[in-house]
C-alpha cells in the first residue's frame, strides 16, 4: 500500500468510514485486585515508553502480565471519546500497576489522519502519548479548520511532490502551529512531516492491522496478549476484558 493512495481520502476526512460505531452494551462492574509491580526507580510505569517492532509505542511495564494494543485513528471521533473516557483509569489504575502495557498503533484513514500522526510521533517515544492525547483533545478545532478549508485549496494539495503534500496538509489544518506551542518548532515539524521513511512506516502498520486481523471493522479496536478483543469500542466494554485477562 503506497502513501499516495490516501490523498484520495484527503478531501473526505470528516467521514467516519472505518471508525468503529459499535458502543455495545453497559459493562458490569466486576473488581479485580490488582498486584502492584515495583515500578523503575524515581518514577511510574506510565512514564516508561518505548517504541515497539510493529510501529508503535509501548507505555508500561515491558513485562506486564497483559499486553494492550489499541488501533486508533486521529481523525476518529470515537477514538477520541475512548482517550477523554477511558485512558486515565487505564493509565492510573492498570498501567501503574505494571501489570497492563498499553500500546497505541495508528491506523491512519486518510491523508490528514496520516499528517496528525506525522505531528504526534515527531518528537519520539517521551512525548508521543501526550502529543497524541492533545491532538484527540483539540480534534474539533483541527479537523474543523479543514472542513473550513476552500474546496480549491484541498484539491490543489493532491497535486504536490510526496515532500510537500502532508506540510501543507498540516498548514490547512494548522497543526504547525499548534505543535510549536507544544515543543515542536515548525523546522522539526516540517522535516517529520517530509520523512518518507515515517510516512511509510504509518503506512505499513495501517496495512499490517488489517492483514494480521482479517476481521479488523475499524478504530478503536483493541488487542489483549495477541488476540483481537471483538466489540470493545468503549472503555466499558474493554475494561471487563482487561479484567479477565489479568483473572479477575
Amino acid at each position: 500500500m503506497k502513501p499516495s493512495v490516501f490523498l484520495a481520502g484527503a478531501l473526505a476526512v470528516v467521514a467516519i468510514a472505518g471508525c468503529n460505531s459499535k458502543q455495545g452494551d453497559a459493562a458490569t462492574n466486576k473488581s479485580v485486585k490488582l498486584q502492584q509491580v515495583k515500578p523503575p526507580k524515581g518514577g511510574d510505569w506510565t512514564m516508561v515508553v518505548n517504541a515497539t517492532d510493529a510501529g508503535g509505542f509501548m507505555m508500561g511495564n515491558p513485562n506486564a502480565k497483559v499486553k494492550l494494543v489499541e488501533f486508533g485513528s486521529l481523525t476518529c471521533p470515537h477514538c477520541r471519546e475512548f482517550d477523554e473516557k477511558g485512558v486515565p483509569v487505564l493509565m492510573n489504575r492498570y498501567v501503574k500497576s505494571g501489570q497492563v502495557s498499553w500500546e497505541f498503533r495508528n491506523f491512519v484513514r486518510d491523508a490528514f489522519d496520516l499528517t496528525a500522526s506525522l505531528i504526534a510521533r515527531c518528537n519520539g517515544p517521551k512525548t508521543f502519548f501526550p502529543m497524541m492525547r492533545a491532538i484527540y483533545k483539540d480534534q474539533p478545532v483541527w479537523v474543523g479548520n479543514i472542513q473550513h478549508a476552500p474546496q480549491s485549496q484541498l484539491e490543489a494539495l493532491q497535486n504536490l511532490p510526496p515532500n510537500q503534500q502532508f506540510v501543507e496538509m498540516a498548514k490547512v489544518a494548522k497543526l504547525q502551529d499548534w505543535a510549536a506551542a507544544r515543543g515542536v518548532p515548525q523546522a522539526k515539524s516540517n522535516q517529520c512531516l517530509a520523512n518518507q521513511n515515517s510516512v511509510n512506516q504509518l503506512v505499513q502498520m495501517t496495512s499490517d492491522a488489517t492483514t494480521q486481523f482479517p476481521e479488523f471493522q475499524g478504530t478503536p479496536t483493541f488487542v489483549i496478549n495477541g488476540a483481537m478483543v471483538k466489540d470493545t469500542a468503549t472503555w466499558e466494554k474493554l475494561e471487563p476484558a482487561l479484567k479477565n485477562a489479568l483473572g479477575g
